[in-house]
C-alpha cells in the first residue's frame, strides 16, 4: 500500500483564514500508474515531482470521478495488471462520489450536489487554454470562465504561445473579481509560457481562488508556485516500479518558523524542493565556487538535479536543513568550523556545529577548518565572491580543495536514484 499523503487546508494569502476543501479525501486504486493511494488535499494543493511520476494522473482521477461528462474513462485508464479501477472522492458534506469497474462497464455513484470542475490542461495552454467544448454544457461558473478566456483570446493578437497563457491570467483575474466560488480547479503546469513575474502573479491568483471557497490543485515544476511557509500544502509525488505512484506530504512548519521561512525563501531557494539533492552552503561565495569543483570531477550539478543553495549565513543553515528534512529532500551541509583543526570553537559555534551535524546525519555535514577562505587559500579582503569566482575559474582540477571535493562527491552519490523520498519532522 502506498504511503498516505495528508495536505490540510491553509489557503489564501498569509494570514487568511483556512477554507474547508470541497474534496476532503481522494482514494484511488488501479488507475493508470496508481496502485493504491489516498490524498487529503487542502483548499490549495501543489503536486510536486519528476515528469512521469503521476501528478497528472492524480488530477485525471479526481476529474474522472467528479466530471464524467467532461472526462470519459476508457480501458487505458485501468492500471496494467489491475482488475478494475476505483476512484472515490469524499466531499465537504461527507457524501462520497465513486466510479468503479473496468470501462466501459463502470458503476458510478454521484451525490446530488457535486462541485463543478474547471480543468486547465497543459496541452491546451498554447492554443485554446480551456480545450474544445463538450457535448454537455459546463456549470455556470465554469462556462463564465470559458467565456472570459475566449474574450481575452479575441482581444489579443499574436502567434506566440505566451498569448494564450496571458489570456489565462486575464480569466483568473476576472474569476477573482467576480468572486467565483464552489469550483474544483485542476491545473497542469500553471507556469507554462509565463515569465517569472507573471508566474508569481498567477500563483497569487490561484491562492485567492482557494481562499474564496474554491479548491485549487495544480501540478508544477516551478518554485514560484511552491509556498514554502505552508509546507502542508505541498504533496510530493513519486513513482517506483513495484508500488506505482505515491503521494507524500511533509509536516507543517511550526508557527515560529513561518515568518522566517517566508522571508528567507525566494523562488531560487525554493528550487530545493525540486532537487534530487540540496547542497546547503553559507553564502554566495561558496555557491559561485562549487560549480567549478563539480566540473573538476567531470560532473555538472544541474545535470544531476543538484541545487547548491546559499542560505544567507551559517545560522540560517539550521532552518534550511530542517526544511529539507521535513520535505524529505536529501541534503549535505558545507559550513565553516570557525576554529582551526585541533582547537575548540567558541561555545556558540560548537553548539551550532553539533546541531548541523545532528540534522544532516552521519557524514553529511562537512566542516571547513577554520573557514572557506583558509581551505581555498583565498586572500582576506573585500569582494570575496568575485575573488573566489576568479580563483576557482582558473584553478586546475588537481588543486581543488579536498574538503570541497569531498562535499561534491558526497552530493553526487546521494543524487543517484536509490528509492523514494523520506519525510521526517523538522
Amino acid at each position: 500500500m502506498a504511503r498516505h499523503a495528508h495536505a490540510h487546508a491553509r489557503a489564501g494569502d498569509h494570514g487568511a483564514r483556512a477554507e474547508r476543501p470541497l474534496v476532503a479525501e481522494l482514494a484511488v486504486r488501479d488507475f493508470r500508474t496508481i496502485r493504491e493511494l489516498t490524498l487529503t488535499p487542502g483548499a490549495v494543493c501543489a503536486l510536486v515531482g519528476d515528469a512521469q511520476a503521476g501528478k497528472s494522473n492524480l488530477l485525471a482521477a479526481l476529474r474522472g470521478v467528479l466530471d464524467p461528462a467532461g472526462a470519459a474513462l476508457d480501458a487505458g485508464d485501468v492500471r496494467r495488471g489491475g482488475d478494475g479501477l476505483l476512484v472515490r472522492a469524499r466531499l465537504a458534506g461527507g457524501a462520497w462520489a465513486q466510479v468503479a469497474g473496468r470501462p466501459p462497464a463502470l458503476e458510478r455513484e454521484l451525490p446530488r450536489s457535486v462541485p463543478p470542475v474547471l480543468f486547465l490542461a497543459a496541452g491546451d495552454r498554447a492554443t485554446t487554454v480551456v480545450g474544445p467544448p463538450g457535448d454537455v454544457a459546463p456549470a455556470p461558473p465554469v462556462a463564465r470562465f470559458h467565456t472570459h478566456v475566449r474574450d481575452a483570446l479575441r482581444r489579443r493578437d499574436g502567434v506566440s504561445p505566451a498569448v494564450p497563457a496571458l489570456c489565462l491570467l486575464s480569466a483568473l483575474e476576472a474569476a477573482c473579481h467576480e468572486h467565483m466560488t464552489g469550483v474544483v480547479v485542476l491545473v497542469e503546469e500553471p507556469e507554462l509560457y509565463l515569465r517569472p513575474q507573471a508566474q508569481r502573479w498567477c500563483s497569487r491568483l490561484l491562492r485567492r481562488l482557494g481562499a474564496a471557497g474554491n479548491q485549487v490543485i495544480y501540478a508544477t515544476h516551478s518554485p514560484a508556485f511552491l509556498n514554502v511557509a505552508r509546507m502542508d500544502e505541498l504533496v510530493f509525488v513519486e513513482r517506483s516500479g513495484d508500488v506505482g505512484t505515491q503521494a507524500l506530504r511533509p509536516p507543517a512548519l511550526t508557527p515560529d518558523d513561518d515568518f522566517r521561512v517566508l522571508s528567507e525563501f525566494d523562488a531560487e531557494r525554493a528550487e530545493l524542493f525540486l532537487a534530487r539533492v540540496a547542497l546547503l552552503v553559507e553564502g554566495e561565495t561558496e555557491k559561485l565556487a562549487l560549480p567549478f569543483v563539480f566540473a573538476a570531477l567531470g560532473q555538472d550539478a544541474d545535470r544531476e538535479g543538484i541545487s547548491i543553495v546559499e542560505c544567507g549565513g551559517k545560522a540560517n543553515l539550521v532552518l534550511f536543513a530542517r526544511v529539507c528534512r521535513a520535505a524529505g529532500v536529501p541534503f549535505v551541509v558545507l559550513h565553516d568550523r570557525d576554529a582551526r583543526a585541533g582547537r575548540q570553537p567558541s561555545a556558540g559555534n560548537r553548539a551550532l556545529n553539533e546541531r548541523l551535524a545532528a540534522l544532516a546525519g552521519p557524514g553529511r555535514a562537512i566542516e571547513l577548518a577554520p573557514d572557506f577562505e583558509s581551505v581555498s587559500r583565498l586572500p582576506r579582503g573585500g569582494h570575496k565572491p568575485e575573488r573566489a569566482w576568479r580563483r576557482f575559474a582558473t584553478l586546475p582540477a588537481d588543486r581543488m580543495p579536498g574538503e570541497l571535493v569531498a562535499a561534491a562527491r558526497l552530493t553526487l552519490e546521494l543524487a543517484r536514484p536509490r528509492g523514494g523520498r523520506r519525510l521526517s519532522g523538522p
